[in-house]
């Protein structure tokens, strides 16, 4: 039950991601200035470099792995559409939304089992710095709400 719960919160994370990040074969700066490739992919990025599709997916397919293991690890049991709500957040944004409870109302929010309160706090996460400064973005913004309505099917 646990490993079928996993693979359907990451294939839902996955579909998230997709069409929220795209697909870009060239290096590129995100709106916030780290280097990206492929789906969203921002660890070790050779610019320059043409990546192949089947390149892309295995880096999406690692990442989202790592992001659903993240927050099963500090937030274990989640329902499958909460975790992949979370673990696509936490691909995008880090762990903190979704691990950090001195930092993140969300996260204290699932550790109490408050799952709907913590799929409501998910849109206040669509800010990034841009030339220093903490800006709403629209793409962040339209995730956000994705990742709600998708966490909202979990509770």
């Amino acid at each position: 039950m646990n490993s079928k719960r996993i693979s359907v919160a990451l294939a839902i994370a996955t579909a998230i991601a997709v069409p929220a990040e795209g697909l870009r074969q060239w290096a590129y700066k995100c709106p916030a200035g780290v280097v990206t490739v492929c789906y969203g992919h921002t660890g070790s990025v050779t610019t320059g470099k043409k990546y192949t599709v089947e390149e892309c997916k295995a880096l999406l397919d690692a990442d989202m792995r790592k992001a659903v293991e993240e927050v099963e690890q500090c937030q274990p049991g989640l329902p499958a559409e909460v975790l992949a709500a979370f673990a696509d957040a936490t691909f995008n944004i880090g762990s903190r939304v979704a691990c950090d409870t001195r930092q993140s109302t969300a996260a204290r929010k699932l550790k109490a089992g408050d799952y709907r309160g913590a799929c409501e706090e998910l849109p206040k996460w669509n800010k990034a710095r841009v030339g220093g400064v903490l800006v709403a973005l629209p793409g962040l913004t339209k995730r956000r709400a994705r990742e709600r309505e998708i966490c909202l099917q979990g509770v």
